[in-house]
């Protein structure tokens, strides 16, 4: 069954690209599995997928406990600080920072494991008091602050558009989070190389991927509704 899914979400995957003009292979088809079983995380591995994502630091680890071999485990959720030591080493990027006192804490748990972490900094694009991430207007200053910290790499940003009935209402957010990722390229900063974006999710990835995603997080419409307990 999942592995159904998949298989239909990555035909809209490629459609999307297509008609952006874009290569398939830019993008970076993430299968959130957050309160799914590992069985079913499995299943998709033997199915030959790769990327997952996870939102909590503890779930993260039981799984990547179970299966870790040739399996990128992304980290995409709001990571607290005292979580840290438990994703550093584990996630392949972590998509989430949006504050120097966390890229500190990475920074710090980096150099003690003795890695470089991959990460991406998270911009509130509409500025939604219920979401995480820095706004627009810091941004810059946020970047130029963590491309200061040596065992942290920059790959790009990251953002969550509020939930819409009409994915082409975020098309506008999407666009802005690709310019944004183009003007802080341009600046050249050490330990920054902005080739993610990381946007879109079940409801609205074929507009990321229009508008330049490089990868989607998608979640229902692989593994169905999530109960939550």
């Amino acid at each position: 069954m999942v592995t159904e899914n998949y298989k239909a979400v990555d035909r809209r995957v490629c459609e999307a690209a297509a008609r952006a003009g874009r290569d398939r292979q830019e993008i970076v088809l993430i299968a959130v599995s957050k309160t799914k079983p590992v069985e079913l995380v499995l299943e998709l591995a033997d199915a030959g997928v790769k990327d997952f994502g996870e939102n909590h630091a503890q779930e993260l680890v039981q799984k990547y406990d179970v299966i870790h071999e040739g399996i990128n485990w992304h980290f995409i959720g709001h990571l607290q600080r005292n979580k840290v030591k438990y994703v550093v080493g584990r996630a392949c990027l972590i998509h989430s920072v949006s504050s120097m006192r966390l890229a500190e804490e990475i920074n710090k748990e980096s150099l003690k494991k003795g890695v470089v972490s991959d990460i991406l900094m998270e911009v509130n694009i509409a500025e939604e008091e219920t979401k995480s991430g820095i706004s627009e207007e810091e941004a810059e200053a946020l970047l130029r602050q963590i491309s200061t910290l040596p065992a942290l790499r920059v790959k790009g940003l990251m953002a969550i558009a509020p939930p819409v009935e009409d994915p082409e209402e975020n098309r506008g957010y999407f666009r802005q989070m690709r310019e944004m990722k183009e003007k802080f390229q341009a600046l050249g900063l050490p330990h920054v190389d902005l080739t993610e974006l990381s946007m879109g999710m079940t409801g609205d990835f074929e507009v990321a991927i229009e508008e330049g995603a490089t990868m989607v997080r998608v979640g229902t419409a692989i593994f169905g509704e999530r109960r939550y307990e």
